[in-house]
């Protein structure tokens, strides 16, 4: 156990998450936004935090310590991180049973990839933990299809502002969250390819990434969509 990441690790998420709220934006159609994004790195804290304190890490007969904290972190950052791409894919307008169905489905399909991740990485029969690891990937493949399908479709039509924030939202969280199923399958719960405190590190850094940069980044495309969304009503007038 890399105590020290771990303690980085909730430093790092429970100060974003004050800077995140304290820096973002108070009011609609932004508010909602700032808060979800401040919660997910609080979120992370409190994992990390469990980390380093030991809590929810198991050591398996093998030797390999799997830290369920981190999967419980996933397990709720991730659908709300999917959440806000969603609302902004529709940006306040659409049938508000057209959002619910959407947002179930790629939440149903993100939960499922943690969970069959958690069972692929409990098992320490071959045969089992693979094929459980292909069916986490095929859900995070259901996750990304969403995000690149329909919901992509749903953003072009809201505007180019707010369909080239959504774009760059999207890339930058897909290219983060296909680099942790590699980390995983060439760490100690895989192929162990790499040490556990190397997997602690890349998952950290990954998390900031994912959780921290990717709010200030989002943010900032929101509000330029935002004021380039007002700039050409105004001149369209």
């Amino acid at each position: 156990m890399d105590q020290t990441a771990f303690m980085i690790g909730f430093s790092i998420m429970a100060i974003a998450s004050l800077v995140i709220y304290a820096t973002g934006g108070k009011q609609f159609p932004s508010r909602h936004h700032t808060l979800m994004h401040a919660s997910v790195p609080f979120i992370a804290a409190t994992a990390y935090l469990a980390m380093a304190m030991g809590f929810g890490n198991l050591q398996l007969d093998n030797g390999v310590t799997v830290y369920l904290a981190r999967y419980a972190d996933w397990s709720v950052t991730t659908p709300i991180l999917l959440a806000g791409l969603v609302m902004l894919a529709f940006h306040e307008e659409g049938k508000p049973g057209e959002m619910g169905g959407f947002l179930t489905a790629i939440i149903v399909l993100d939960v499922m990839m943690i969970i069959t991740g958690l069972i692929s990485s409990l098992a320490e029969s071959s045969v089992a933990k693979w094929v459980w690891y292909l069916w986490s990937c095929a859900a995070f493949l259901g996750v990304v299809y969403l995000l690149w399908g329909p919901l992509r479709a749903i953003a072009a039509t809201r505007g180019r502002a707010m369909a080239a924030a959504y774009n760059k939202d999207v890339a930058l969280l897909t290219v983060v969250w296909f680099i942790y199923p590699i980390v995983f399958l060439v760490g100690p719960e895989g192929l162990r390819m790499i040490t556990d405190p190397t997997s602690v590190w890349a998952f950290l850094i990954l998390d900031v990434i994912a959780k921290v940069f990717y709010a200030f980044y989002a943010a900032g495309n929101l509000k330029n969509a935002l004021s380039q969304s007002r700039y050409e009503g105004s001149a369209g007038a």
